[in-house]
């Protein structure tokens, strides 16, 4: 009896201990959270699953890898690191960039090229305090080699770079070669013939509406490619290495309407304008339509560096005269940096873009020889400044004026260059440094509108119809109302009979 009783106080010993030691190993460690009869549990499974030869030898390595995979988080809420991030992409498509062909050789680089030094410019760009870094120029240069060869250019060159809340601009300026123009005509034809087909499905409705006595005021035509505000043609890409995209021609409409609205750009061509008024197109057309504005106003270079054809045997009209043609004037002699910065010697070289919306004024009142009854009162012709008319003519706004010069160093004079900035349009810059000059915008795109811009307002509502007898509304008659008219009208009817009778009995007698 005392044995037994002996024996089951010994193992009522060794079950507490057991509970305590069990108690001991389910306590969870401060710095890994983990307890050690879990640990111990999945390392024996870990064991007797794998059976390794020496199960001693390999205990410790096997321990840690059992608490390396009990550490590993494996319902993380952070979002999975991509294989290859958007830099990674953009630096393998400009690696291209800095490929050379296997068939190219050094003979090559010696033919004549439209692309200037845009390493050079960069450099006395710097040297201004103006411009982009020096990778990105070198970067640019070679993308604009690649524009270059993949189109028939004939002149090429940065026009700068305008930002954008989303990504950026990279503009080219260039001109094609004689013989290739822009296949934009078909597509302008496409348009028409589908407008025209909409509006015969509307003719061809069964309960058609009224039509409107309304006529619109005429549609001011665009200018042809290479004249006028579509001179040139303008590429834009959103980083080096990317491809390039054509901007579509500009028309009157467009520029006109871009100078009542300021909107930031998004970088994306496709994006709509929300404007009051409405832009017609998209963020590609009012992209293009800033750049004609702000070349128009901000392209300038040395006085005497350009000069005008001479065409012999031509006899010119006066009014076009301001607007034929320039050349190089190559017996040019450069003027000094200090006599540039402190009289303004630049002149304009980009055509003054009308109130019209063109850069050459077009007479909307000629009508062809059918509709001519009467001889309209012919408008007065519009007249902007001429081709290369100096800088110091142009009118400031909001008391600032239009122009700042500057000098990159008065230290060393002698090989300073001379610095025009534009304070109507920040951003557009021009420098001159000898017989070399160059232009160059970088900024928003936007103009510079004083303390505030006060958007339009909406356009006065229409008037109502005038309201008169024939459409008035009027109220239903009552029972008596419509009796008492009943029976005039039937008074009056018997009237009319009794005269006839009369009538008739006369015309008997005379004719007996």
């Amino acid at each position: 009896m005392e044995n037994q009783r002996g024996r089951q106080d010994t193992e009522h010993q060794m079950g507490q201990r057991a509970a305590s030691f069990k108690a001991f190993m389910l306590k969870n460690s401060m710095t890994s959270d983990l307890n050690l009869y879990d640990h111990l549990t999945r390392l024996l499974t870990k064991i007797m699953d794998e059976r390794p030869q020496n199960a001693v030898d390999v205990f410790e390595a096997m321990s840690r890898d059992v608490k390396r995979t009990s550490l590993e988080d494996k319902q993380s809420t952070l979002r999975d690191v991509p294989s290859t991030s958007a830099a990674q992409l953009l630096a393998e498509q400009q690696r291209l960039l800095f490929s050379r062909g296997e068939d190219v050789e050094q003979e090559d680089e010696m033919v004549y090229t439209p692309l200037p030094n845009v390493s050079e410019i960069g450099f006395y760009l710097e040297q201004a305090g103006v411009g982009l870094a020096r990778e990105e120029m070198q970067r640019i240069f070679l993308a604009l080699k690649q524009l270059v060869g993949s189109q028939p250019l004939q002149r090429c060159r940065l026009w700068g770079k305008i930002l954008g809340i989303e990504c950026n601009y990279v503009i080219a300026e260039a001109e094609y070669r004689e013989g290739w123009d822009e296949e934009e005509q078909e597509a302008d034809d496409e348009e028409r013939e589908v407008e025209t087909h909409a509006g015969d499905e509307e003719e061809n409705e069964m309960d058609p509406l009224p039509l409107s006595t309304y006529k619109p005021p005429p549609l001011v035509p665009k200018e042809p490619s290479r004249t006028g505000a579509n001179k040139f043609v303008y590429y834009v890409c959103k980083e080096p290495g990317l491809p390039w995209v054509k901007l579509p021609s500009v028309t009157p409409v467009q520029i006109n309407t871009a100078r009542r609205i300021r909107k930031f750009f998004t970088g994306r061509l496709d994006a709509p304008v929300n404007s009051n008024p409405p832009f017609p197109g998209n963020e590609a057309n009012y992209l293009r339509a800033q750049i004609s504005r702000i070349s128009a106003g901000t392209q300038v270079s040395p006085q005497g560096f350009f000069r005008f054809v001479e065409k012999e045997g031509e006899e010119e009209e006066e009014e076009e005269a301001p607007y034929h043609s320039y050349e190089e004037n190559l017996d040019f002699e450069s003027i000094t940096v200090p006599e540039m910065v402190k009289s303004l010697t630049w002149v304009h070289h980009i055509q003054h873009i009308l109130q019209q919306g063109r850069c050459t004024w077009v007479n909307l009142a000629v009508k062809p020889e059918e509709e001519k009854e009467e001889e309209p009162d012919e408008p007065e012709q519009e007249l902007g400044p001429p081709v290369l008319t100096p800088i110091s003519e142009d009118a400031g706004m909001f008391n600032t004026p239009p122009w700042t010069s500057m000098m990159s160093s008065s230290l060393t004079s002698q090989y300073a260059v001379a610095m025009l900035r534009s304070n109507l349009w920040p951003g557009a810059h021009a420098y001159t440094c000898g017989k070399k000059f160059e232009n160059i915008y970088i900024g928003w795109g936007l103009k510079y509108a004083g303390e505030g811009f006060a958007p339009n307002l909406p356009p006065v509502p229409q008037k109502e119809y005038p309201s008169g007898p024939e459409i008035s509304e009027a109220l239903d008659p009552t029972l008596e109302e419509e009796q008492a008219l009943r029976a005039a009208l039937e008074d009056q009817q018997a009237a009319e009979d009794d005269m006839e009778d009369t009538d008739g009995e006369k015309e008997e007698d005379d004719d007996d």
